[in-house]
């Protein structure tokens, strides 16, 4: 007998009994073009489902090498496969019993186009990671359902999701030229004098507010102003026409406004500059808007928590004395929490600050020729942007990409003007600077401290325990801006390049790792974050996983990057941080 048959034979010896009877299924099974195991069964039908794992060899998926022979390939095959293998586990999953009986999952992705673990590529094999909610009625099991549903659904799954001839071949080789593309520009920006690049073409408006997915009606198509329109070769053609270069606005290095009137797409612009910081899938609207790597969203967070951070080159003097060169709060205003995200980011290696005046405090990004009349330096303690955002160009080497809408101020220190009319940029740098020339704003120049450096904070790792009552790691994720870490809830949505759930996991995961293995109260975040990096880039995801053992189930990790996973450690209300002073 055949251990595809063992296990029908099993699940039908099973039907009526206990739930907790299910355990007897764990192990793997031959299915003859594919090894099904089953990693961990669930003890309660309302519990957390069980994990399961098909692995099939590439004599079976005929996938070409060719779409694997690089990093960014191996991650779009993998996140297109993860898409179809969901959309037939939806046509297959269908209710069995009570709670998920009869429903399966895979942890595949939404727009963005991240490394994940819930499909895994090797030169051998390709391996699929899934949830699924094993048949009960009560407390019962439903033998037959669960053998209908392991041994004809998996197949059929196997069959039609995971072999190459059987796939829309055209969809799955467009994503992952599309990727390489991406990352070819991207690659690029840096030596191009560029922060970011938005094609032609690119369609950045979203169905609504409360949905990443593209606006498909009336949606004007983005085109460069000529001053700014740069080209890149790409190593794949692109459309009918086979294109071999890709042409749009190129955003500069430096000071850039994006200004304009009210719902002419300012923020819609940098909401996509924000989110393309990943690759996008084809049909996306922004899958050629490529932004520098390294660019964070900044913005004012009231009642975040702040640790020992220095943010004396912004604010100083407050009353009571308060030490702003190792500030701490549980619950902070909106200009501190400001000053602390901004300089954060820089701390661990950000080159770009994405901002909007819209969720920023107003008292940080200026402070207007009437206010300085009223209120004296000597009586201010904040020192406002437009007074640093030149120095964190020239002496950092951070550029600022900037949306202002009431603020005309500004136009003193930028270098490159766009403004958003009906969606479509126009290249006002020369009207901007005449403007500033013939109507002075008559602020008061301020003079002010330069500041030489970020300071340096270590990580202690007394203040990052995972552990909940018996549980020696608690890590439970909510949402994608919520999880709880141990017994502290960990908040995230003013993070806003936190795109999925599975990013949010690994956060909490890779905060779990890097307590037990480098916070040692001496290394700097900085360091601390490029170890994090380096066990991602040699081990891959897989290993965060706490509980895992052998090849066991770690199928709902995507990978999140580095500026995510300290702003998460900055934001946990029990951190410890020490500030290291050269």
């Amino acid at each position: 007998m055949s251990t595809h048959e063992v296990l029908h034979s099993k699940l039908m010896e099973l039907d009526g009994k206990s739930y907790k009877s299910y355990k007897e299924i764990r192990g793997e099974y031959d299915f003859g073009g594919c090894l099904l195991c089953i990693d961990y069964v669930q003890g309660d039908p309302f519990a957390s489902p069980s994990k399961l794992r098909v692995r099939v060899p590439h004599e079976v998926t005929e996938i070409p090498s060719l779409l694997f022979r690089n990093e960014i390939r191996r991650m779009a095959l993998e996140d297109f496969l993860a898409r179809e293998a969901r959309h037939v586990l939806i046509r297959l999953s269908r209710d069995r019993g009570i709670g998920k009986s009869g429903q399966m999952f895979v942890d595949a992705g939404r727009q963005e186009i991240l490394e994940r673990t819930a499909v895994s590529l090797t030169d051998e094999w390709l391996e699929l990671r899934m949830e699924a909610g094993l048949p009960a009625a009560g407390r019962k099991i439903l033998g037959r359902q669960a053998a209908e549903m392991l041994c004809m659904d998996i197949p059929e799954l196997v069959d039609t999701a995971l072999r190459w001839y059987n796939l829309p071949q055209a969809d799955g080789v467009l994503g992952i030229e599309t990727a390489e593309n991406y990352l070819h520009i991207q690659s690029q920006l840096e030596e191009r004098g560029l922060i970011a690049f938005v094609a032609n073409g690119s369609l950045l408006p979203r169905e609504s507010g409360a949905s990443d997915r593209p606006m498909r009606k009336t949606v004007i198509p983005f085109q460069s102003p000529p001053e700014l329109e740069v080209e890149f070769r790409v190593p794949n053609p692109i459309g009918e026409a086979e294109l071999e270069f890709v042409t749009g606005m190129g955003i500069p290095k430096g000071v850039t406004l994006i200004v304009g009137g009210g719902y002419h797409g300012k923020s819609t612009l940098l909401q996509a500059l924000s989110r393309c910081v990943y690759p996008h899938i084809p049909g996306d609207g922004r899958e050629y808007v490529v932004t520098h790597p390294d660019a964070v969203k900044i913005r004012a967070e009231d009642g975040r928590s702040i640790q020992n951070v220095d943010i004396s080159p912004f604010i100083n003097n407050l009353p009571g004395k308060r030490n702003t060169r190792s500030f701490s709060s549980e619950d902070a205003s909106g200009s501190t929490s400001q000053a602390a995200n901004l300089l954060e980011a820089i701390e661990v290696g950000a080159s770009a600050l994405l901002l909007d005046e819209d969720t920023s405090a107003t008292n940080f990004m200026i402070r207007d020729a009437r206010m300085q009349a009223l209120v004296s330096d000597k009586h201010e303690p904040i020192t406002p942007l437009i007074e640093r955002v030149r120095e964190l160009y020239e002496e950092f080497d951070v550029s600022t990409i900037m949306v202002v809408g009431g603020c005309g101020d500004y136009f003193d220190v930028a270098d490159t003007v766009i403004m958003m009319k009906d969606y479509l940029p126009e290249d006002v740098s020369e009207q901007a600077r005449e403007i500033a020339n013939t109507h002075p704003s008559n602020r008061a120049e301020t003079t002010i401290k330069p500041f030489n450096k970020v300071t340096d904070r270590a990580p202690i790792a007394k203040g990052f325990d995972a552990s909940r009552g018996h549980r020696d790691v608690n890590v439970a994720v909510k949402s994608r801006d919520m999880l709880m870490y141990g017994e502290t809830p960990l908040e995230l949505r003013g993070v806003e390049q936190v795109v999925d759930p599975s990013q949010t996991r690994a956060i909490g995961y890779a905060i779990h790792m890097a307590s037990k293995r480098w916070m040692d109260g001496e290394l700097p975040l900085n360091e601390l974050l490029n170890e994090i990096e380096t066990f991602f880039d040699n081990c891959g995801l897989e290993p965060l996983a706490p509980f895992r053992r052998g090849e066991n189930h770690p199928g709902n990790l995507a990978r999140p990057r580095r500026y995510e996973i300290a702003a998460a450690i900055n934001r946990l209300r029990t951190a410890k941080c020490k500030l290291i002073r050269n």
